[in-house]
């Protein structure tokens, strides 16, 4: 890896394009070397992943919207929509938004956690609807995620942007766009243009993850995704960008992050190198904001210690910076103590999942948020007794470079009525690459039947599986085999009100 130092430069001052950050990452986006198996191999797991969240998340509201818009966008040869016949085809930067909605909704598919946050597993959608419309083979589209994947989490290795109150899609659209870049072969130049564009237009704050939380949750990341595949158009057609973007006087380092004087130094892969980023991220065995995978770990194994949960007095988390303050009582967010909040809401609040976990032992993407789970007495009572606090040593192994030593948990210390205190602490979730019981293609397989069931028929969920782990070896034109169809009945639920696209149709 070589390591670029980013910084503000003044408008006047001798600036070659060569030295901009987006014209390395389009140099990494361009460079043709070869994807090691590993790293397909793990790409093959995250094309299951998602599946298998979409699969979960199709029924659900925004997914619904988002799949009605998509569809009144028709487009030949075009791209698929999860849930749709794969014979029906949209416009690729409409199937990217429906497809990564349904991905995103329940919060449940793949992470790396660095400087910044992510979801990785956001480049797949926007880099596969755009691989189908060009009729692009499996090798393509593999080349094209390997990218993806490296570009967002190298920025996020290096630059931090919730510290600034800058949503974190603001890495998504420049790594989908370089994504894009490597799928279609695209040169330099015009994959530079594509990464200024696609940065420009999704930088938004992180309001969109404080407070009530909406479904804008879901849909930020489709958001990008869609405006990498038009920022590529537009560049495919010579249309350039605000340049230097991140480096420009008035750019995205002088007035959204560090300012004129901060520092920023991104990690790349040098010319021949791999692109082996995907390697270091990991999925979610929970469907829970990720901070919340080993404490929902840690309360499963702390019940039986506790027993009589009436007996807590209280239950405090001592966590990183990132869960105290993001989705812990360091929020300040009234919101996430409460029972009529939303699903969006309650999966960022550590002290109603912690809640939840100690009394069910278990989690489930549906029942663990119900209505009626969320507002049981006895739930909000102990959900009540629950706080975090910040301790520099969580906050600096959530930082750590080492593997060994980066971790995501935290301690909890149970004071019952009594006076006796419980304490035990998780570091990483059991799912984790290093946790206790770590992920592999029978886990993703088991993933996928698990949210599928009920949703997409086993026929069609053993034809899906077959050709994802053949991902590789599909020729150019055969990618629609990396979606699936459900019934007609499936898809009935919920109705969805017409919008501005649907003038003219049968509601």
């Amino acid at each position: 890896m070589k390591t670029h130092v980013v910084r503000t430069r003044r408008s006047a001052e001798d600036f070659p394009v060569s030295e901009h950050l987006a014209w390395k990452i389009a140099e990494v986006a361009t460079d043709a070397v070869e994807v090691s198996p590993d790293t397909a191999d793990m790409i093959v797991n995250r094309i299951i992943d998602n599946a298998s969240v979409a699969a979960a998340s199709l029924v659900r509201k925004p997914v619904a919207s988002a799949r009605q818009q998509a569809i009144a966008h028709p487009y030949n040869p075009g791209s698929t929509v999860f849930g749709l016949p794969v014979g029906q085809r949209f416009s690729p930067e409409w199937a990217a938004w429906a497809n990564g909605v349904a991905v995103r909704e329940l919060d449940f598919h793949d992470t790396f956690l660095a400087a910044e946050y992510s979801h990785p597993g956001d480049n797949v959608p926007p880099i596969l609807a755009v691989a189908q419309h060009a009729g692009r083979s499996g090798a393509d589209l593999i080349r094209g995620l390997a990218t993806g994947y490296e570009i967002q989490i190298d920025l996020v290795r290096a630059i931090c942007l919730h510290e600034h109150k800058i949503d974190h899609v603001a890495h998504l659209g420049p790594s989908a766009a370089a994504g894009i870049g490597t799928l279609l072969g695209l040169d330099a130049d015009t994959v530079y243009q594509a990464i200024g564009q696609a940065l420009h237009t999704t930088t938004a704050t992180r309001q969109s993850r404080k407070g009530a939380i909406s479904s804008w949750k879901a849909y930020a990341p489709a958001f990008a995704g869609k405006m990498a595949v038009e920022a590529v158009d537009r560049a495919m057609r010579g249309e350039g960008a605000p340049s230097p973007i991140w480096e420009g006087e008035d750019g995205v380092i002088s007035w959204l992050l560090g300012g004129p004087n901060a520092e920023y130094s991104v990690p790349l892969p040098g010319p021949g190198e791999a692109k082996r980023a995907i390697l270091d991220s990991y999925t979610k065995e929970h469907s829970a904001e990720y901070q919340s995978q080993a404490p929902i770990d840690l309360a499963r194994r702390m019940r039986d210690r506790i027993g009589d949960l009436e007996q807590i007095a209280s239950i405090v988390l001592h966590t990183s910076h990132h869960t105290h303050y993001v989705i812990g009582t360091g929020s300040n967010d009234p919101q996430k103590f409460d029972p009529h909040a939303s699903r969006e809401t309650l999966d960022h609040s550590v002290m109603y999942i912690f809640a939840v976990a100690l009394q069910d032992g278990t989690w489930h993407h549906q029942h663990s948020y119900a209505p009626e789970r969320a507002q049981r007495p006895d739930t909000v009572e102990l959900w009540n007794k629950i706080s975090t606090v910040e301790d520099p040593e969580w906050t600096r192994r959530y930082h750590a470079t080492d593997p060994a030593e980066k971790a995501f948990g935290a301690k909890a210390v149970v004071t019952l009525r009594s006076g006796e205190t419980i304490v035990d602490e998780l570091a990483i979730a059991d799912a984790h690459p290093l946790g206790a019981r770590p992920f592999g293609r029978e886990q993703y397989i088991a993933k996928f039947r698990t949210l599928a069931e009920g949703v997409i028929e086993p026929a069609e969920q053993d034809r899906f599986l077959a050709a994802a782990e053949r991902t590789a070896e599909l020729r150019a034109g055969e990618l629609d085999q990396l979606s699936f169809s459900v019934s007609d009945a499936v898809l009935a639920a919920p109705s969805v009100p017409n919008g501005i696209f649907d003038a003219g149709r049968t509601a």
